[in-house]
């Protein structure tokens, strides 16, 4: 009975030590995917809600919405396994979700600003060659910021869905939607809001996650929802520029980007450019094909943190 009951014990306390290490290790994972919020000054003064995920250790990405977003844009590559291994950074931009809204229209037309921005972010954030994740108005953000600071401070592109643009040739029509967008009228605009967001997807995500995504567009700056298609581009002189790896990943069913013409002007500019079309997505394959998007980013950012050690 007794070596019976010593068997025993030592059996309690190997489980006990095993739970021990389990919990630690549960806690670790948990700590590592924790979420943090703060903001970050941007050299106009516009405080821009920053969030990050993941594991602080890991190659950062920096993923920067679109029109009418914000940071919940991103909840499925936030939430994903596949990508704890990275430091996620996510930001609202100016006008949108958490940041700032100025009420004066330079403060969105001049496309600089949005560069600024990003230049902060990454300053911010300690952020050592970050990957940059730009969604549609995103890609706007990440050529401008190509044209003021060059690719210099950063390890890859990727545009998803993203506005080469902002002219007839690449965007497609609709202009009853963005007459509503800008209208004064409350129920005209949330009707073109709501109009918008289901443009953005061909396969619609579950009624609860649209109804927060509709709630979180409705957040956004009149101000910058208006000033927005007057927004300078500098893609002409940015993408040239590039000459870390960068990507453009769309959906073939994009109801919003015209998807060939935007992929040829943006070779037109940079021909090192690489593509990829999901042939069954609208304007957020992110959402629409998760996995994967997921996949197929954390691909991309192992190529391109690969790429970069190999230049040095």
């Amino acid at each position: 009975m007794e070596i019976t009951f010593m068997k025993h014990g030592l059996f309690v306390r190997t489980l006990r030590n095993i739970s021990r290490v389990a919990l630690l290790a549960a806690l670790s994972s948990l700590a590592m995917a924790a979420d943090k919020h703060y903001a970050v000054s941007a050299p106009d003064g516009v405080k821009l809600a920053v969030q990050e995920s993941g594991d602080p250790t890991g190659p950062t990405v920096i993923f920067i919405h679109g029109l009418l977003g914000s940071r919940l844009n991103w909840e499925k590559q936030i939430i994903s396994p596949e990508l704890q291994r990275y430091r996620m950074v996510t930001y609202d931009l100016r006008g949108h979700g958490l940041s700032d809204k100025p009420e004066n229209t330079d403060a969105y037309r001049d496309g600089r600003r949005y560069a600024d921005d990003l230049a902060a972010i990454i300053k911010a954030t300690g952020s050592k060659h970050p990957i940059l994740v730009g969604w549609s108005l995103g890609g706007v953000v990440m050529s401008n910021y190509l044209a003021a600071y060059g690719d210099s401070q950063i390890g890859g592109v990727m545009y998803v869905d993203g506005v080469i643009e902002l002219n007839a040739a690449l965007i497609t029509a609709h202009p009853q939607v963005y007459a509503g967008l800008a209208a004064d009228d409350l129920k005209t605009h949330l009707d073109a809001v709501r109009t918008f967001l289901g443009l953005c997807f061909q396969v619609r995500p579950d009624a609860e996650t649209f109804e927060r995504l509709l709630a979180n567009a409705a957040m956004a700056s009149w101000t910058m929802t208006r000033a927005t298609p007057s927004m300078t581009v500098a893609v002409v002189e940015g993408l040239p520029k590039a000459q870390v790896p960068v990507l453009l990943l769309y959906g073939g069913k994009d109801l919003l980007v015209n998807v060939q013409p935007s992929i040829a002007r943006a070779r037109q500019l940079n021909a090192r450019i690489q593509s990829t079309v999901y042939e069954n997505s609208g304007h957020a394959p992110f959402l629409e094909e998760a996995q994967r998007f997921n996949h197929d980013l954390a691909t991309f950012v192992e190529s391109a943190v690969a790429a970069g050690k190999n230049s040095d």
